[in-house]
């Protein structure tokens, strides 16, 4: 008698499906809640809501925003099907912004572009993470796949916009506080607005890189490709 099969939930490729739809649950969770908390208090309290926007869903947007770096750990191990550098340079974006400009410098937290940013960021999560969920059990929706292949397209260049005002609204709370700037021996020292000067260069350098990567990605999966003129 030949080796028994074992049973297809414990397959490597069912406990990996199992694994990465858990992921994409919480993370899906996650960011619905922050999307449905923000609305929420946008209606109840209007414009005065924006303000204290990361005082009121900071710690989960820092828990989901932490979390995702995983996605680096699943396309190296080779589970996620995805380009590393790509989804490197957007990771280390909202890291940077996130937990860099925003959550060290108390007085941009209270800016209106926090709560642009976060807008932003959990539509195309939400979608995303919708999309990805239902993908690994083997649902597909044209819609649904059209547009979380399409909304970036508007949408991510304004991400990029906005996080860039952030960096600039943030610049003289790090030049008045000297926040991350520090002396080192020989006489050097690293002056932390001039860090962020150079990434935010570096910032729309990346987005041309991730939005080519993006649109190819597209292209393959809607199959859209450009129509070829006849010779004549």
């Amino acid at each position: 008698m030949g080796p028994l099969a074992l049973p297809a939930w414990l397959q490597p490729r069912y406990r990996k499906n199992a694994y990465l739809f858990i992921y994409y649950l919480i993370q899906f969770c996650g960011h619905s809640w922050i999307f449905t908390n923000m609305t929420v208090r946008f209606f109840s309290f209007g414009k005065d809501s924006m303000v204290d926007t990361f005082y009121a869903i900071g710690f989960v947007m820092r828990l989901c925003q932490s979390i995702s770096l995983l996605e680096l750990l699943h396309i190296y191990v080779g589970i996620e099907y995805n380009h590393l550098l790509p989804r490197f340079l957007q990771l280390t974006e909202r890291i940077i912004i996130l937990f860099v400009v925003i959550t060290s410098q108390e007085e941009v937290q209270g800016k209106y572009v926090v709560c642009v940013l976060f807008i932003f960021w959990n539509l195309l999560d939400m979608v995303r993470y919708t999309y990805s969920m239902l993908s690994v059990i083997g649902i597909s929706y044209a819609v649904l796949t059209w547009l979380s292949q399409t909304l970036w397209m508007p949408i991510y260049p304004l991400c990029v916009l906005a996080e860039a005002f952030a960096i600039y609204q943030s610049l003289p709370y790090f030049e008045s506080f000297g926040t991350y700037s520090t002396e080192l021996p020989f006489d050097l020292s690293i002056y932390f607005p001039y860090v962020l000067k150079i990434y935010l260069m570096m910032l729309f350098i990346g987005m041309y890189f991730t939005y080519s990567h993006l649109y190819s990605e597209r292209r393959d999966i809607l199959g859209i490709f450009p129509i070829k003129k006849k010779k004549m």
